[in-house]
């Protein structure tokens, strides 16, 4: 039937779900155990709200019900192309996914200590950086003592590796 012979009252709302952290096409989505763990705990979370639904009011009911599957489609596709890493796999003295890095900063010398992991589990707030940053990019493969350089528009910051721990 045309949507043109439906009444307004039973036209669905289309739910405006805020999309995911990007990941650009093609690229794989790697994870930690504990950003997958993370996922899966966050899909618990939506599929007991979907089951803790209130059915007193059924068309509010239904768009809770629209948005929360929204979330689950976005969320399962999320996980369906996870690739978890073991991070006891990783060469241990060289920067890859899943190290924790700390760095020394050449022009001031400040230290400062981050975890690389996906997007989804990505937090600068935890010490948690995406594999996908402009900083990641300079440090990769590289090891202990080594220096990188991150350049900007206008400078370039100087970091000197003084820590690779995979835990």
């Amino acid at each position: 039937m045309s949507r043109g012979f439906v009444k307004e009252d039973d036209q669905e709302e289309i739910p405006m779900v805020p999309p995911r952290a990007n990941l650009p096409e093609g690229v794989t989505n790697y994870v930690t155990q504990t950003g997958m763990n993370e996922l899966l705990a966050e899909k618990q979370k939506l599929t007991d709200e979907k089951d803790q639904l209130d059915r007193s009011n059924e068309n509010e009911r239904r768009i809770a019900l629209n948005y929360i599957n929204a979330k689950l489609l976005l969320l399962n596709q999320r996980i369906g192309e996870a690739k978890i890493i073991q991070l006891h796999e990783q060469p241990q003295h060289e920067i890859r996914f899943g190290a924790t890095i700390t760095l020394k900063t050449a022009a001031n010398q400040k230290i400062q200590t981050f975890q690389i992991v996906g997007v989804d589990e990505a937090n600068i707030s935890k010490g948690k950086i995406s594999f996908l940053s402009p900083l990641v990019r300079v440090l990769l493969n590289k090891k202990t003592g080594e220096k990188a350089v991150l350049k900007r528009d206008k400078d370039e910051i100087v970091f000197e590796i003084v820590a690779i721990a995979y835990r």
